[in-house]
């Protein structure tokens, strides 16, 4: 095994992340799956994948031709593409962050995470946000993500990254925890 995080660059990865996207997806999977792994709430199919791919290439981490993890960057450009950004923005609007609305804050958003099963313990989750940092923290001031209250495993995951809760709410999906990866929290520094 030999892994190595890079940005998508050809239309193979982005069916690969279609493809894991779709298996991982909480309507695919039994209760114990969704504690046991954790889960997606949605599926991001490729038309969507390739516009997205267009404003900003996403991180993944490669074991040879294979994806074997992915972590979707979105930033604002991408709201007229992919609708779920449009409301998670407009949701966030009136959220208060180290003094000032969200909005007015320089950040991009995880869109979605995923690593592939045969990789899970492995790392590869840690080498996509190292990534993630290196080719975004010099550019934004955080990186935002929402993840399910009950998907008690991506909880984990990202507290020990160094995410931090700021905000929960409800929509037409269910609850979710709004969460920040700052610069007092790892942003710019590896975590040791």
């Amino acid at each position: 095994m030999h892994l190595i995080p890079t940005e998508v660059s050809n239309n193979d990865e982005l069916q690969q992340i279609a493809a894991l996207s779709l298996a991982n997806s909480a309507a695919g999977l039994t209760a114990e799956e969704k504690a046991r792994e954790g889960f997606l709430t949605w599926s991001y199919e490729l038309p969507v994948l390739q516009q997205l791919h267009a404003i900003v290439p996403s991180i993944i981490v490669k074991d040879g031709d294979k994806v074997a993890g992915y972590a979707l960057v979105l930033t604002r450009d991408a709201a007229p593409v992919y609708e779920p950004l449009q409301d998670m923005l407009q949701m966030l609007e009136p959220i208060i962050y180290a003094d000032k609305p969200l909005s007015l804050h320089d950040f991009y958003i995880m869109g979605q995470i995923c690593v592939h099963p045969d990789y899970r313990g492995k790392g590869v989750f840690q080498l996509l946000y190292d990534y993630h940092r290196e080719q975004y923290a010099g550019r934004y001031n955080f990186l935002l993500t929402e993840i399910a209250v009950t998907n008690f495993r991506s909880q984990r995951a990202h507290e020990k990254i160094g995410f931090r809760k700021i905000h929960t709410h409800t929509d037409k999906l269910g609850d979710w925890d709004v969460v920040v990866w700052d610069r007092g929290h790892g942003f710019t520094t590896r975590k040791p």
